[in-house]
């Protein structure tokens, strides 16, 4: 094994035994994940009932901490919030400029399109792209952009279908993604002051769209009351003989993100 970061040896030489490996272990996970979960409560954290992995702590009337844990990692990000009159406005201009510089393109032209819904990608027979890691890396960037971008999610759930095997045509699509995001950095979400308890879903579901599967793709959108909360854009697992099919399955989703909304809202 190779010394760790921070650890210091003045004898080089020497060489490491790795005794026993967390990662890989069936229980790696559970325990962890019990460790952090002891550690939460005894510092007066509160675990949701809707949700296992998500916990809260009032510290006043107004002060509220929300830790969500995903397996056996703690994402942490940044957002850019404003507050006028009317409401909350949430962005990560920021992190969008820093993906834009980080692969060179502050001087590229802007595009006000990133990519049409009616366009779907797949394994073409263009010439590989000759950096497939420098792909993979832009398009896992894009990903926690969406994380206030509904209006990527699309194209990014196209392009993260071949982080395998990426092609020239994936590779400028998600240049022009780049290019539309230059344009708009600061478009983010907007969270209303108009106190409406009341969730709406919008479902869709195209059919067979995908050439190399035929599968299908489902989108939902849900928001408390003017207020976009949630959104997906994800291929589904199974191939339907129909399009009645295809939607009843979006349909399904879309009902399950509901009905975990609404426990999530009584929790909290």
């Amino acid at each position: 094994m190779t010394i760790l970061p921070g650890m210091s040896d003045p004898n080089t030489n020497h060489v490491r035994k790795l005794e026993k490996s967390l990662y890989g272990l069936k229980q790696a996970s559970r325990q962890w994940f019990a460790k952090l979960s002891s550690f939460l409560l005894k510092n007066g954290y509160i675990k949701a009932k809707g949700d296992h992995s998500l916990f809260v702590k009032w510290s006043s009337s107004t002060l509220i901490t929300i830790i969500l844990v995903y397996v056996d990692d703690i994402i942490l990000t940044g957002f850019e919030i404003a507050r006028n009159s009317k409401g909350i406005s949430m962005n990560q201009r920021k992190y969008a400029l820093e993906i834009i510089y980080g692969i060179g393109m502050l001087g590229c032209k802007p595009s006000f399109t990133h990519m049409s819904s009616e366009q779907h990608l797949h394994q073409d027979s263009t010439k590989a792209f000759s950096d497939p890691s420098s792909y993979r890396r832009l398009v896992r960037r894009l990903i926690y952009l969406t994380n206030s971008r509904p209006d990527i999610c699309f194209s990014v759930q196209q392009l993260t279908q071949f982080m395998a095997k990426p092609t020239i045509t994936h590779h400028k699509v998600a240049l022009r993604v780049i290019r539309y995001i230059k344009a708009t950095p600061v478009v983010g979400l907007f969270f209303s002051n108009t106190y409406i308890v009341q969730l709406k879903a919008y479902s869709y579901s195209d059919w067979a769209v995908y050439p190399d599967t035929r599968r299908s793709t489902t989108g939902f959108c849900i928001y408390l009351g003017i207020s976009l909360i949630s959104w997906k854009s994800k291929k589904q697992i199974t191939v339907f003989r129909s399009s009645c099919e295809a939607e009843y399955r979006a349909l399904a989703i879309t009902d399950c993100e509901i009905t975990w909304l609404t426990y999530l809202l009584e929790d909290l």
